[in-house]
């Protein structure tokens, strides 16, 4: 894990892929965190991504950096609404507060990878596995 988040943090846009019926929808996120040894992503409850993974919680994200390596994560995800997730998410992106609040109305959605195969690829075609729980 400690690996991975250096990856994520190091390139800190990556690409959040979900399924809508049989279609792929990708987009750019960039919020990622380690809590209670398990990726943790928050997501808006009112956006597509949210309500996609409701139906479908295979996921799979991809980053890169300027060496020619790319991190590829898939797996599903399992939901943690809870109050200590959330606290925990305000305290490592603090500007998520200014968009999640009482006076906004939106509230953030908390996932956590909870089947996962993390590989780092290389462009010589070298292929290794970080992760898989």
């Amino acid at each position: 894990m400690e690996e991975i988040m250096a990856f994520l943090k190091e390139n800190p846009t990556f690409y959040f892929a979900t399924v809508e019926g049989y279609k792929p929808r990708v987009r750019p996120f960039g919020f990622a965190m380690e809590y209670k040894g398990r990726l943790y992503f928050a997501i808006g409850k009112h956006k597509a991504a949210y309500k996609q993974i409701l139906d479908n919680t295979n996921i799979e994200i991809c980053t890169a950096n300027d060496r020619g390596e790319w991190l590829r994560i898939q797996g599903t995800v399992d939901f943690d609404n809870t109050e200590a997730a959330k606290k925990r998410a305000f305290e490592v992106m603090p500007q998520l507060a200014d968009i999640y609040n009482p006076e906004s109305g939106l509230e953030l959605g908390m996932v956590y990878m909870d089947r996962m195969s993390a590989k780092l690829f290389s462009m010589s075609g070298v292929v290794r596995d970080l992760d898989t729980y």
